[in-house]
């Protein structure tokens, strides 16, 4: 039986299938076709989000109040409908998604670097997904974002 293993909330260990890989020569898509069955759709975000994170332009304060502490980056366009959408759209499957993953970053570039913003967690991150959702619908991209300038125009 395989068991797969999750040390981290945002790295995946595949204990048992790594180790089962190179015993009897299971390929790489094998494995990841098994993570996505164990796990669900939300490990496809992760090889997407781990092979983008490194050119995220996160700012050093919060957009909207400056505040330096506890920043996230916040997209305005959501990765997992995003990624699912694409997926469909272009007949992709989950196990194949090293192949296809840069292809989908080209392809929405404007949308995972330009579309975003760096927001204090506490005070303006969370309370814009208190309105929008955990996971916005990618038709509210425009409405989040125009959120974000009324809370700066706000500002002192």
């Amino acid at each position: 039986m395989l068991y797969l293993a999750i040390a981290y909330p945002r790295k995946i260990i595949l204990d048992k299938a790594i180790s089962m890989r190179y015993n009897s020569f299971i390929s790489i898509k094998k494995v990841i076709k098994m993570a996505i069955e164990y796990k669900g759709q939300r490990d496809l975000v992760k090889f997407v989000r781990d092979a983008s994170k490194s050119k995220y332009d996160k700012g050093t304060e919060c957009y909207i109040c400056g505040d330096d502490e506890k920043l996230e980056f916040h997209h305005y366009n959501s990765l997992s409908p995003l990624l699912h959408r694409w997926m469909k759209l272009n007949r992709k499957a989950g196990e194949d998604v090293l192949e296809w993953r840069d292809e989908f970053i080209a392809e929405h570039h404007k949308e995972l670097y330009v579309d975003a913003v760096t927001l204090c967690k506490f005070h303006h991150h969370e309370r814009l997904h208190g309105i929008y959702g955990k996971s916005p619908s990618l038709g509210t991209a425009a409405k989040q974002e125009r959120w974000v300038n009324i809370q700066k125009d706000k500002q002192p």
